[in-house]
């Protein structure tokens, strides 16, 4: 059951819908404007990375984007590569509160309090 992406040539209006069964596709309107001249687009694709693989790959030293930053799974991983490198164990204490920094970082702040 694929999600489809498709523009409207008529409004320009993008939108997504999943198609059950390929007759469903032939019969597929517009949300925006109700038309049926329509433009199936490519998607992005998304897959996971195992923290392992980002740590292998990770180089604390390179140029970071915006979205480096604002993904929190990247919180502590300049860290743990270094910890890494040296040879040190961070232990389960900085899993946990690594953890916990990367799902509710306002907690954490709290408890320092």
């Amino acid at each position: 059951m694929p999600i489809y992406e498709y523009e409207c040539l008529g409004c320009r209006g993008q939108f997504q819908i999943l198609v059950m069964n390929g007759n469903e596709e032939n019969s597929v309107r517009c949300p925006h404007c109700n038309g049926s001249n329509l433009k199936r687009l490519i998607s992005r694709v998304v897959y996971h990375v195992s923290e392992q693989a980002r740590l292998e790959d990770f180089d604390p030293n390179a140029p970071k984007s915006d979205s480096f930053y604002r993904d929190t799974r990247n919180i502590g991983l300049t860290a743990k590569k270094r910890a890494r490198q040296m040879g040190v164990e961070l232990g389960s204490d900085f899993e946990n509160k690594l953890e916990r920094l990367r799902t509710d970082p306002g907690s954490v702040i709290k408890d320092s309090e």
